[in-house]
């Protein structure tokens, strides 16, 4: 049976104050562009917001094409996670089949350019809408990672916190028949993995009595 405990989920981003400075919004072309030049020249204070488009060079597949259109179904939300014990063992078998590409994703080349920026007192604030943490591994310390970080996961019922990592043996030695499925990767450590998923067990959070 799916266990009763509250949920776990990715960990939620932090909350700071985001100062008004000149944005500039990019899919991470690694300086090719004579206008974006310009620009990152002419300003001494960057803000730099990034997309799924900056990690698609690391293995990770973003949700939109260059038009801005979704090419799969949209995330599930975090009504629908909390709503049924259902949704979370699909979530989470998912997430298990995805995480071991994912999990082992690298920086690229955008990811170092922008922590070069944040070196040389160019980039004062980067805000990210990616879950990878592939800008921090690149160097870059003044982040915000807008929608959370897939790296740690959060027990919903105590607060309690988890490396993905660690998450991940336990996804593990609980769904051993599992371990041998694979699937397309999918956006934020996901995989397109369709199939009953009614015997998945979804670690409870240790120590049960504190949920």
């Amino acid at each position: 049976m799916p266990s009763t405990q509250r949920p776990y989920e990715r960990s939620a981003p932090d909350r700071h104050h985001i100062w008004r400075r000149r944005a500039v919004r990019t899919r991470c072309a690694v300086m090719q562009h004579p206008a974006l030049e310009d620009f990152v020249a002419g300003h001494q204070r960057l803000f730099v917001l990034t997309g799924a488009g900056c990690s698609t060079n690391s293995g990770i597949p973003d949700y939109r094409d260059s038009d801005g259109n979704w090419k799969r179904t949209r995330p599930v939300t975090i009504q629908a996670f909390l709503g049924e014990a259902a949704t979370r063992q699909r979530y989470w078998a998912r997430s298990m089949v995805g995480w071991r590409r994912f999990g082992r994703a690298m920086p690229n080349g955008a990811h170092r350019a922008l922590a070069k920026l944040e070196q040389q007192g160019r980039c004062e604030l980067l805000l990210t809408q990616n879950v990878d943490r592939l800008h921090q591994a690149a160097g870059s310390q003044r982040v915000i990672d807008l929608h959370g970080r897939l790296d740690v996961v959060r027990c919903l019922g105590c607060g309690a916190t988890m490396p993905r990592e660690q998450f991940q043996g336990e996804l593990v030695r609980l769904n051993p028949t599992w371990i041998a499925l694979d699937a397309t990767d999918a956006p934020d450590g996901d995989a397109d993995l369709e199939q009953d998923f009614s015997s998945f067990v979804v670690p409870a959070c240790e120590p049960a009595a504190a949920c």
